[in-house]
């Protein structure tokens, strides 16, 4: 069974840091492209950023390039995203996805507020 759990989230303020993480399990992580999107109560997923599956290649939402790194370490079959210099509009809860044989997966999602 695949699955993917979202961890880090929580309260930050303006201008701070943070770093997600995502666990995957039942697939093999190190063969698929992983992607980080977000999502506020009653608006569209947002794509954030995407990794491909060896780690060479990343892409950002312009929102985010810049603050936000991409990265994984496939032998810990876990994606992360450091997040830099927090915005309010950064609140969101934030999914990590992928992709499995045809089938899109994400996880529970984290929750994180930018906040003074």
């Amino acid at each position: 069974e695949v699955q993917l759990v979202e961890s880090g989230g929580g309260l930050v303020q303006p201008g701070g840091s943070l770093r997600l993480s995502c666990v995957a399990s039942g697939f093999t992580f190190g063969d698929y492209d992983m992607i980080w999107v977000r999502q506020d109560p009653g608006k569209e997923p947002e794509w954030v950023s995407s990794i491909n599956s060896n780690g060479g290649r990343t892409y950002y939402a312009d929102s985010v390039k810049g603050r936000f790194t991409i990265s994984r370490d496939n032998a810990k079959n876990t994606l992360y995203l450091q997040m830099n210099s927090m915005r309010s509009e950064d609140t969101a809860v934030y999914y990590c996805t992928s992709n499995v044989a045809t089938t899109n997966y994400r996880g529970q999602g984290t929750q994180f507020t930018v906040s003074s």
